[in-house]
């Protein structure tokens, strides 16, 4: 027997177009919104790109197809003549093929392609920062807005500045082209969804935005994954570190620095969730600070083995440069970890009083920060329990939910 709709159920259409929640915020942020809407009652439908997003089975995942020429198992293949029929797929593959990034710009089309006679069978459109040309055109059929988790002209300035090359500035600058289109279809939008006051600060003042057209929902964090385990004892000097990536945004280059001063005089050991790029810069510094014996590197770990790695740590540390938000920090206090983070973006906003918060980039102060913690473990518990009682009471995905569907209802009340 069919499941029958709530009277004021809405018909959602969730848009992402590279979701996997192993490799990064976005799709955490996918998988946990579509199991909280669901949760609320209403229909859910997301269309997504690859990799797979890992939504639960309740929820309709459409995969929209494309080259996926970032597949790690076949990367920046060729492909077959047969593909390049299709102008999208065309404009994909050149795209890549000069040192850009089309994706967002293709999974837009191609989505819009999938919408075109389908847009009476939802009450609102939701991008999740594709932000492309055919989100415009699918705004001009049906009620539409986006979801801006940080402005990615941070990531593209950060990332230059981090070069002395002039041919890598170049590149980076060519990787993020697609900046302008955001810019312009975002002022477009009649609602965009940030997830914190810095972000929107940020994002209205490189993209040209009013003020009025944002709403603020805090992301939330998945409480059934994230918790503490209290039969499990924490190992003193143990630092546990979510990022692995070798973008200088997440910090982890200051991390390394930090450890090889701390190792001088105590004894530590930092766990890094994740795989360093062979070759890379995180394993070259590795390579030359000396501190390869104090650094495991876990590889991808399921969830059980994640939120017991977080069990056995002393304390987490957060060194990113700047966050929209900050979902290692939520994540890590949702399991009761005593957090370290910079103050980079919106990290203060999640962090509030119950965690230490050093400057950005800098090495230094993050050092002493990791040993004062270990040298008061009565502080550092303290701050575990606080941080624990913080995101119960304000980061779940159930109230990151129903702050959307209000949004979802004025965009819906604008548009008739």
């Amino acid at each position: 027997m069919p499941e029958t709709r709530k009277k004021d159920s809405l018909r959602i259409c969730l848009l992402s177009y590279r979701s996997n929640p192993h490799s990064g915020g976005q799709g955490v942020y996918i998988r946990n919104l579509s199991r909280a809407l669901k949760d609320l009652g209403h229909d859910v439908e997301v269309l997504a790109g690859p990799p797979d997003p890992f939504l639960d089975d309740d929820i309709k995942l459409t995969a929209i197809p494309c080259l996926d020429l970032y597949n790690p198992e076949d990367l920046f293949r060729i492909p077959r003549l047969g593909e390049l029929v299709d102008p999208i797929n065309l404009i994909e593959w050149i795209g890549v093929s000069t040192m850009g990034f089309p994706e967002a710009f293709t999974f837009g089309f191609r989505a819009l392609r999938y919408l075109w006679n389908r847009f009476e069978e939802y009450d609102i459109i939701h991008d999740n920062q594709s932000l492309s040309y055919g989100v415009w055109a699918m705004s001009r059929f049906a009620p539409t807005l986006a979801t801006i988790h940080h402005p990615i002209t941070v990531d593209r300035d950060i990332a230059i500045r981090s070069v002395r090359s002039p041919w890598k500035k170049i590149k980076h600058l060519r990787w993020h082209s697609f900046l302008g289109m955001q810019k312009r279809i975002s002022r477009k939008l009649s609602k965009i969804i940030t997830v914190s006051e810095c972000a929107k600060r940020d994002i209205g003042r490189d993209f040209i935005i009013p003020e009025e057209k944002f709403q603020v929902v805090p992301n939330g964090i998945n409480t059934d994954i994230f918790y503490p385990i209290p039969e499990i004892k924490r190992e003193k000097g143990r630092i546990i570190v979510t990022n692995s990536a070798d973008t200088p945004l997440k910090g982890l280059y200051y991390l390394l620095q930090a450890v090889a001063e701390i190792v001088k005089k105590r004894k530590v050991r930092l766990i890094v969730i994740g795989t360093p790029k062979k070759g890379g810069g995180i394993v070259n510094l590795v390579r030359k600070l000396g501190i390869g014996r104090y650094i495991t590197f876990t590889g991808r770990i399921d969830d059980r083995e994640f939120v017991r790695q977080y069990a056995r740590a002393s304390m987490a540390v957060v060194p990113s440069v700047y966050e929209g938000f900050g979902l290692p920090v939520g994540e890590a206090m949702a399991c009761g970890v005593p957090v370290i983070s910079t103050t980079g973006g919106a990290l203060p906003e999640v962090v509030g009083d119950a965690g230490m918060l050093v400057p950005p980039a800098d090495f230094l102060e993050l050092a002493n920060a990791i040993t004062d913690l270990i040298d008061n473990p009565g502080y550092a518990k303290k701050i575990g329990e606080d941080g624990y009682k913080r995101v119960q009471e304000n980061f779940t995905w159930a109230k990151a939910a129903e702050k959307t569907v209000r949004v979802y209802q004025e965009v819906i009340r604008d548009y008739s």
